[in-house]
């Protein structure tokens, strides 16, 4: 996407797209810069959210870093695609029988969103006239290969810390909480199926879970769940790998080789009936788009909009609006499914 990205800005194609979108921004309260980092947000938050700072009005570029986190982040991609994945290809797929027009969804549902709050914070929080759109055309030329590797790798490399650095630690935290306590003289080797479900809802990251569970409930969501997203505050890949830990291949009926897609649609012996239902799976992914953005991103918004306030905001109005959707969903989902 950011080689792409670059490939238009170096060629200055992405300096008329931003002057055709204005008019369309204007009726939103944006500006036709904002545009660019919109798009960009698609990658990821964190450097679409710096872009704006080619965004002279003020409040055009508070209300443009306060809408990126809408933009569905390559992050929350393997989310998407390893739960429609697991649906599509189960014996009662539901909704995610059309997988492609799912994962097609919830980049509109983003996308809609945001325009409506674009609207609404240009109305009632975000204050003030909007600048008229000035910016000088440059002519059209063929990218330079220089240039185009240069501003991918700038663009990429922030991505690629945050891949050795926050998401790598987290996992190992909630690994660690997931492990511990433990009886330190039965090894992995010797406990039973019975005793690893036990030991796993008796770990520090299930008291997590279940002291969180209260508020995701009518959402559809477990204890599980719960702290896949509260994991995902962090980075939102970290919600596949918690997964991952909270659904190890052990459990998933003695095969070892089965994938976390396989083992998410299969039936919790416990229950009698899967964890996930298609209705709660498409109810999860709703909230892993829209919730808190990363801690990454909302570091990002306080340092470009010099006020901790709009950090704050940030995190609160993301969490509060997923919550009515995704309530809004699976309420409905029950009542014509």
């Amino acid at each position: 996407l950011y080689l792409f990205i670059s490939w238009m800005e170096d060629s200055g194609y992405m300096a008329r797209a931003a002057f055709i979108m204005d008019k369309i921004m204007h009726r939103m309260g944006l500006h036709g810069k904002s545009f660019i980092p919109m798009i960009m947000g698609f990658g990821c938050n964190i450097p679409a959210i710096m872009a704006t700072r080619t965004i002279e009005d003020r409040k055009s570029r508070l209300i443009t870093m306060l809408i990126i986190p809408f933009m569905s982040c390559s992050a929350r991609l393997p989310v998407y695609i390893i739960i429609i994945t697991a649906f599509s290809k189960s014996a009662n797929p539901g909704l995610f029988k059309h997988s492609a027009l799912i994962l097609l969804t919830m980049y509109m549902i983003g996308i809609i969103i945001s325009i409506i709050m674009a609207k609404l914070l240009s109305r009632f929080v975000v204050k003030g006239e909007s600048s008229p759109f000035v910016m000088e055309l440059p002519p059209y030329r063929m990218p330079s290969f220089s240039n185009v590797s240069k501003h991918t790798w700038e663009k990429g490399k922030q991505y690629l810390r945050k891949m050795g650095t926050t998401i790598l630690a987290a996992s190992i935290i909630v690994w660690a909480l997931n492990y511990f306590p433990r009886d330190l003289n039965v090894s992995d080797e010797q406990m039973t199926g019975q005793q690893v479900i036990e030991h796993q809802q008796n770990s520090y990251l299930a008291q997590i879970g279940k002291f969180i569970t209260p508020v995701v409930e009518p959402l559809g969501m477990n204890w599980k769940m719960s702290i896949a997203l509260v994991s995902g505050s962090s980075a939102k890949e970290i919600v596949v790998s918690t997964l991952g830990v909270l659904y190890p291949s052990e459990s998933a009926s003695g095969n070892p080789d089965s994938s976390l897609g396989d083992r998410l649609a299969q039936i919790n012996p416990q229950t009698g009936k899967p964890d996930f239902t298609p209705l709660q799976a498409f109810s999860f992914m709703v909230f892993v788009l829209l919730y808190f953005p990363c801690i990454a991103t909302i570091t990002a918004i306080v340092k470009e909009s010099h006020s901790i306030k709009y950090g704050i905001f940030a995190a609160l109005y993301n969490t509060v609006i997923a919550w009515l959707f995704s309530f809004a969903i699976y309420r409905i989902g029950l009542l014509i499914l």
